[in-house]
């Protein structure tokens, strides 16, 4: 016994020998390696619930402000009295009155208004076709439309007088014709026609053989109250030995127009 521990002591001084070779060095997977990978575990862990603490407490705070601020929208009404809020539906009420009293008006001027507008498109659409009316009747302005053009040609030495010429213009007009044109001379209510020598004189402008007369109108309703037996177009046929054409169209053109005259006593009615 006393043996072994001289040899045990031996070997722990040998041991403390400084031998110029380093001792060796063994990996001792003991508590300390145990305790690290248990302390990052531990991190992580404690870091998932830190984090879904801070979540649930945000989500908390969220809930908690939207609840204050529903409270407070409500508390400011169950806060007030009876009478308080007896007298704040009274005004709401007299507010919604008058603004349906306001809408009701609004609307009652807006169909006026419509009313008034349309009635003034249709004085002006009205007043336009009349102007336009008596702008043709009165041959002021060019017209164009169906209707008929007559030609007429003297026999010579057998003048066709004035008063024969006049007929054809007026059964034209009795027939329904709505502008007519006499040889480039626009007719209207005042126009006449006579002889002078061997030409006619229709409003103070010369006229010779052959005669054009343009009528707008229903073309075969004036082709036949020229054409009708017994009717001007046989008698310039019969009595002159005249040649009358007749031909029906559905562009009839009458560009020649007349100035408006200067009346010197007559005056509109007021």
């Amino acid at each position: 016994m006393r043996q072994m521990r001289r040899r045990h002591h031996r070997d722990k001084a040998n041991d403390r020998t400084d031998t110029g070779v380093f001792p060796a060095v063994r990996r001792k997977g003991g508590r300390r390696d145990r305790r690290g990978r248990g302390g990052l575990d531990a991190n992580a862990t404690r870091t998932r619930l830190i984090t879904s603490a801070l979540v649930a407490v945000l989500c908390a705070l969220l809930g908690f402000g939207y609840m204050v601020q529903v409270h407070n929208t409500q508390s400011s009404y169950e806060s007030m009295t009876e009478d308080e809020l007896r007298r704040l539906f009274t005004e709401t009420s007299t507010q919604v009155t008058k603004l349906e009293e306001r809408k009701a008006e609004l609307t009652e001027q807006l169909d006026s208004i419509k009313v008034a507008a349309d009635k003034q498109e249709q004085a002006r659409r009205i007043a336009q076709q009349n102007e336009q009316t008596a702008g043709i009747l009165s041959g002021r302005l060019p017209a164009q439309g169906k209707g008929v053009t007559i030609t007429v040609s003297e026999q010579p030495g057998t003048p066709i007088d004035a008063a024969t010429m006049f007929h054809l213009i007026e059964e034209l007009r009795n027939a329904g014709a709505e502008v007519i044109e006499f040889d480039g001379v626009r007719v209207i209510t005042s126009t006449s026609i006579r002889r002078s020598g061997d030409a006619l004189v229709c409003d103070d402008q010369v006229i010779s053989s052959p005669y054009v007369v343009k009528a707008i109108g229903d073309p075969p309703t004036l082709q036949s109250a020229v054409d009708i037996a017994g009717g001007v177009g046989s008698s310039l046929k019969l009595d002159f030995g005249a040649t009358v054409t007749i031909a029906q169209s559905d562009d009839v053109k009458i560009e020649t127009v007349r100035e408006v005259p200067t009346y010197t006593y007559a005056e509109t009615v007021q």
